[in-house]
């Protein structure tokens, strides 16, 4: 049997933790048997809410943390001082290896700031990206950055199409991904300060298929596998995707429910329906793995489901399998050396 892909998950953060983070875990290892999870917070919190369910018992292990980070908490302050967090714990796993990888859906600064600092940069990377996966007509497109870096410069942008390029090839199996910048427009002396100095840099980049500039309103029609932008832009971009698809989900819904002939109407099309709309929804593409790092730590939403904690385990297997971080790291340092 081969070695099983070994992922720390943090039990206690989140909006719906513990309850949805452990349900999400059990669903993970009984849909694959390579994955062996170590759910990592208050231990007789985590054993009562183990307790409801049957599993595998050499294949979840419990890891008592006595510490919470919470979302309000100074990210830098709380990493210092709560060394026995389920994060800091978490992190610590990943870096010492006897963990693969980290999933949390805890404090976003914090999982940000732990990861370079204890986990670590993989040597050449300026600056690690957080990278969702976001759901468009084609399939799916990856996001690249989405807030972990709101002033990148562009050489970090170049990182961060090479670094989106090789996990959409490897993880989601895209050959020769096409890359575009996000921009107010697609002629190429369009855009802001950095837009137009990162353009000429990914024209020359021989590894990368960039293919030029993606408006907002071509995303989710897919032009683009991944999608290069610095934080600020990206958080837009998907804070937005989410309230557009909630916003219209809920209003077909709604429509739906007006009178009678369109209940009639719902109920034939409901299954249809049903699976055009379970494509839109952002938990079933997991969470955003943070690039760059040394091992793979993965941020999901703060309000994560089961679901989406389970896609994102799931996910880790494939990151793991396909040595994801040692690709990134040999094609930064062929880059450095080519430039």
């Amino acid at each position: 049997m081969a070695e099983l892909v070994r992922v720390a998950v943090d039990a206690m953060g989140g909006d719906n933790a513990p309850t949805e983070i452990i349900k999400g875990v059990v669903e993970a290892v009984h849909a694959d048997e390579r994955v062996k999870v170590f759910l990592i917070g208050q231990e007789d919190v985590v054993k009562k809410e183990l307790a409801a369910y049957s599993y595998p018992a050499e294949r979840i292990e419990v890891v008592h943390a006595s510490e919470v980070i919470e979302t309000g908490e100074p990210p830098v302050n709380a990493i210092r001082g709560k060394k026995d967090s389920s994060i800091v714990k978490g992190l610590g796993l990943v870096k010492n290896g006897e963990c693969d990888a980290f999933v949390s859906a805890g404090s976003t600064g914090a999982v940000l700031v732990g990861g370079q600092v204890l986990v670590g940069r993989a040597k050449g990377v300026e600056r690690p990206p957080l990278a969702p996966l976001i759901p468009t007509e084609n399939g799916c497109s990856l996001l690249i950055d989405c807030g972990a870096n709101v002033d990148a410069r562009p050489s970090q942008l170049v990182q961060f199409a090479r670094m989106g390029s090789i996990y959409m090839e490897n993880v989601m199996g895209v050959k020769n991904p096409t890359v575009a910048i996000v921009n107010i427009g697609v002629e190429e002396e369009k855009g802001n300060a950095l837009v137009k100095e990162t353009y000429p840099m990914l024209k020359e980049c021989k590894d990368i298929n960039f293919i030029g500039s993606i408006e907002a309103r071509d995303i989710p029609a897919g032009k683009a596998d991944v999608v290069v932008c610095e934080a600020f832009v990206g958080n837009v971009i998907l804070k937005l995707y989410e309230g557009v698809g909630a916003t219209l989900i809920k209003k077909v819904k709604g429509g739906m429910m007006t009178n009678l002939r369109s209940k009639i109407g719902a109920l034939l099309v409901k299954p249809a329906l049903k699976q055009t709309l379970k494509a839109f929804d952002l938990e079933e593409y997991g969470g955003a793995p943070l690039l760059g790092l040394k091992g793979l730590v993965v941020k999901t939403h703060g309000s994560s489901k089961s679901v989406e904690i389970k896609n994102t385990i799931l996910q880790c297997i494939t990151f793991q399998e396909q040595d994801v971080v040692g690709k990134i790291t040999a094609s930064i340092a062929a880059a450095k050396e080519e430039g």
